[in-house]
């Protein structure tokens, strides 16, 4: 919010600079962005009297002035503005000044041959808005010639740029700073309480109709007639344009001010209008929610269909507004409106953001509704405004209409119990200079009264220090709600700064827990294998099965959770492959989401794609790249396995429709599945224009930490390495195709038992001499003990029961 320190000390006494100010609001929360000291936009400009105007001699659009600027000779001026003409009161830049808007330092001059010894200025090179195309002219008659244009523009000011915090919904008035700055700096407070106002008839044909009185506790409707629709005093002006408001007229500009003042957004209604549109000289104002396909045209020119989320303003229940975000274009209030209805309501918070975001739309007057209007002052600014219509708009008040749920105003303040002790124990000790201390009970009556509250002493607790009752101001209802409210506000007003900040004296060093050590472990491992570790988006296109579908998406095309990883990393396998970046080897931990009968579902995955050549260089292979295997691929898992101490299993899979259902594996630890493994199906290949060899897999990270948190693996078991020779066995044999190498190399360790060091497979073949729908298959086993050398009476009945446990397993034909 933009706040004018000019209009501001007409509300609180204000004793430092506007650098202070700044420093003092911002380390109470209030963060000012920016200080714009207006005071220097038009330092050195004057106000002069064009005397005569004359055609310049050697140029069409240029006049040449003579101007006076009360210095007792007048000026020759040569300005190109088409709106120049004698006896008008004029800005004039006077040699050597500068004009930091347009980065211009007056100089004397020729123009066309003419001397040209200032400049008579517009509003924009003052820095000001404008829809003038020419000079300014000053509408004041008999103005002193050379004193200071800056206060008839409103340019002996300073604005600060200051952000509110999301629960300081009071803030967002020119009040609610008024009564913060005067907590802070102890400035004397001056709030304009404006008197009653007379309704001269209180007779008419408006009614009011709340039909949800929970999205509207409280609306009051004034019939004004007679009003005069002109154009803002300057003082008004001035002060809108100052917070970054257009002027517009008087009265659409005195709800606005009302709006900056007191934080109450108004509107203003043409009663004429709101007849013609409810087709009846009497009027029922009503508010309720829309009906799906309603329309409405806001006063941003732009026709809005309607869901059930907007709150709407109604005139015999035909839509005229979006209550609490923008009127309507058909009943604004124009140069030719004679009456008015101006609303003042409350709007529920919840009910305005949801019909504000349905709509697409965001207003000052949202804003504040959505943070939270301040109930208690709802009479106040409906009266401030009413007033300023009556002495601006010569308007007069003919008939008030008050529809009020509010609870009794006694429960619009509340009690909150403080402790003194709770304070400093939370606060901890403060600095004193050379020594430390604690707040005392004088330090926190004076902070909280000096914010409106009403303290009351409730005696003494276990430790003799005091407690309060602490009845809080209604306008700090909504974030003032706890004991420890209080106490931050207490720091805030005290000052962060003033707070030691020491360690406490007993800390000792952080440690990781167990399974982010284990995920930092696993990320080490995967990165020596060669992976690259990728980072995706969680929402996604929708359209999957099971998938998570968000009911508020910013964006179409990420409306809903991701269900699996394997979708993010295979397209940007494909990215990486059309931006010249050849294939990706890479792996992806995150969260996926899915819908079960039960509810919905998050577990933490982790999700890898391998498909470029591993090799160092194209050199030794003249330039050609070799697609890894799926030998390689699942390779590079077992060694992550390895290196884990884990025994993962690998059975054949086809279950997922995206993989080859010939080369696919699920995964497994003892009995529960890990993943799946596997390579792209060759359609999916196809129709993603990816090589030949694409692998991929996805784990479960929890049943992946569960396993690595076992204490075998945790703290692994030292084995002594043998001293002695092994004595290796080499067995062949024709197998069916169907009983895959897994199972046999199972039954093998089982039957080897103890002596059986590893087993190999190093041969298979497929093809002539071999039956059909079979394969030879050849193993070398390696047999060791740990105490002694082994001997051939010791290795052959082992390798015995190793080839007889073949053939009663599988019926297996030995070849050897």
């Amino acid at each position: 919010m933009r706040i004018s320190l000019n209009w501001l000390r007409e509300l609180v006494e204000i004793k430092l600079s506007p650098e202070e100010l700044a420093e003092t609001l911002t380390m109470a929360g209030f963060e000012v962005e920016d200080i714009e000291d207006r005071r220097t936009w038009a330092n050195g400009v004057v106000v002069g009297k064009v005397l005569e105007r004359q055609p310049h001699p050697n140029a069409d659009k240029l006049s040449v002035c003579q101007v006076d600027i009360g210095a007792g000779e007048t000026l020759n001026i040569v300005c190109g503005a088409a709106n120049v003409k004698a006896d008008i009161y004029v800005p004039i830049a006077t040699t050597g000044t500068y004009l930091p808007n347009i980065d211009l330092k007056i100089k004397p001059a020729k123009l066309r041959g003419v001397p040209s010894q200032g400049m008579i200025c517009s509003l924009k090179e003052l820095g000001l808005p404008t829809d003038v195309d020419g000079i300014h002219i000053f509408t004041q008659e008999n103005l002193p010639l050379g004193s200071d244009v800056r206060p008839l523009l409103g340019l002996d000011d300073v604005i600060l740029d200051l952000t509110a915090t999301a629960n300081r919904a009071d803030a967002l008035s020119m009040v609610g700073v008024a009564r913060e700055v005067a907590a802070l700096t102890g400035g004397k407070l001056s709030i304009p309480e404006p008197g009653e106002v007379s309704i001269s008839k209180n007779t008419g044909n408006l009614t009011l109709k709340i039909a949800d009185t929970q999205a509207c506790p409280a609306y009051i409707g004034t019939v004004i007639e007679q009003v005069k629709i002109a154009p803002s005093p300057e003082w008004l002006q001035q002060r809108l344009r100052a917070a970054g408001v257009r002027p517009i007229s008087n009265v659409v500009d005195i709800t606005n001010y009302v709006l900056l003042e007191w934080g109450q957004p108004l509107h203003a209604f043409d009663r004429d209008r709101l007849k013609s549109v409810a087709s009846s000289e009497n009027l029922t104002i009503g508010v309720r929610f829309a009906n799906n396909g309603e329309f409405l045209k806001t006063l941003d020119g732009q026709t809005r269909t309607l869901s059930t989320q907007n709150l709407l303003i109604t005139a015999n229940d035909r839509p005229v507004a979006l209550a609490g975000v923008m009127g309507g274009e058909e009943t604004e209030v124009h140069e030719g409106t004679q009456s008015l209805v101006l609303e003042a309501a409350l709007f529920d918070s919840v009910a305005i953001r949801r019909s504000s975001r349905s709509a697409g739309l965001r207003s000052e007057a949202s804003g504040r509704y959505e943070r939270g209007v301040n109930r208690a002052e709802l009479e106040i600014a409906n009266r401030r405004a009413l007033s300023l219509i009556s002495e601006l708009a010569s308007g007069i008040l003919v008939q008030q209409e008050i529809a009020d749920t509010r609870p009794d105003p006694s429960t619009w303040s509340r009690s909150i119990a403080l402790r003194l002790d709770r304070v400093n124990q939370i606060l901890g000790p403060i600095d004193l200079g050379e020594d430390t201390g604690e707040l005392q009970g004088q330090d926190v009556e004076r902070i909280l009264t000096a914010l409106g509250c009403q303290l009351t002493p409730s005696g003494e607790d276990s430790n003799h220090q005091p407690t309060w009752s602490v009845s809080v101001p209604p306008y700090r209802y909504r974030d003032l709600e706890r004991e420890i409210d209080l106490i931050e506000e207490i720091a805030r007003l005290y000052g962060y700064n003033r707070f030691c900040d020491t360690l406490p004296e007993k800390s000792e060093g952080g440690y990781l827990p167990l399974d982010e050590e284990l995920i930092r472990k696993l990320r080490a491992f995967l990165r020596a294998e060669g992976l690259t570790e990728l980072i995706h988006y969680s929402l996604v296109k929708p359209g999957e099965d099971r998938q998570i579908v968000l009911s508020n998406p910013l964006f179409a095309e990420y409306s809903a959770l991701r269900n699996d990883l394997l979708s993010g990393l295979i397209d940007a396998f494909q990215y990486n492959l059309e931006q010249g970046n050849g294939s990706l080897n890479g792996f992806e931990i995150g969260q996926i989401f899915w819908r079960e009968e039960d509810g919905l579902q998050e577990t933490e995955a982790l999700a890898g794609i391998m498909g470029g050549d591993r090799t160092i260089g194209k050199w030794s292979k003249s330039g050609r790249e070799e697609p890894i295997t799926w030998f390689e691929a699942k390779g590079t898992l077992e060694s992550i396995f390895r290196q884990l101490a884990l025994q993962v299993e690998f059975q054949p899979d086809c279950r997922d429709h995206r993989l080859h259902p010939g080369r696919t594996a699920s995964l497994w630890i003892r009995g529960n599945r890990l993943g799946i493994f596997g390579q792209l199906h060759p359609q999916l290949r196809r129709e993603k224009g990816l090589p030949d060899s694409v692998y991929v897999f996805q784990l479960d990270l929890d049943v992946l930490l569960e396993s690595l948190g076992q204490d075998e693996i945790l703290v692994p078991t030292f084995q002594p390495y043998s001293t002695y020779p092994a004595s290796d066995r080499d067995i062949a044999f024709f197998a069916p195709v169907k009983i895959s190498v897994s199972e046999i190399q199972k039954v093998i360790t089982k039957a080897g038992k103890d002596l059986l060091e590893s087993v190999e497979l190093f041969d298979e073949y497929r093809g002539e001499n071999v039956p059909e729908g079979q394969r030879s298959l050849a193993f070398r086993l390696v047999y060791r003990a740990s105490d002694r050398t082994l001997t051939e009476a010791e290795v052959e009945p082992v390798h015995n029961k190793v080839r007889e446990a073949l053939v009663e397993k599988f019926g297996v034909n030995l070849r050897s």
